[in-house]
């Protein structure tokens, strides 16, 4: 079964703010260019969390890992965020959805961010 990856975020009015999302997923395909990695957005940009669910399935993926591009776990990943897979599972039966904790409260990511203040020049 292929497993995909989304890379999901809110959102913003101003088109420069995805680019962030755009050079990771950049870097996941150099890593692992067989990976199906799509954006998905929960309001204001496209493509849509559904959009790029729909777009994994029809490519064949089986299953789905979200990786919440948040710095924490508010509403919209605690709530919004499940409910919106639990749908699309129902729309897409067989599909498998995992959620991963926000990007923001890895240790990993939250050492680089450590390193990268003491020394941002």
């Amino acid at each position: 079964m292929t497993t995909g990856i989304i890379l999901f975020g809110h959102g913003a009015r101003n088109p420069e703010w995805a680019e962030p999302f755009q050079r990771i997923r950049a870097a996941i395909l150099r890593s692992a260019p067989q990976t199906p990695v799509e954006l998905g957005f929960l309001e204001l940009m496209q493509p849509s969390l559904d959009e790029a669910i729909d777009r994994l399935v029809q490519g064949g993926v089986g299953r789905i890992s979200i990786v919440p591009i948040f710095m924490a776990a508010g509403s919209h990943v605690k709530k919004d965020l499940p409910q919106r897979a639990a749908n699309a599972m129902d729309r897409h039966p067989g599909l498998t959805i995992d959620i991963a904790a926000p990007v923001g409260e890895a240790t990993s990511v939250i050492d680089a961010m450590a390193a990268y203040a003491l020394n941002p020049g």
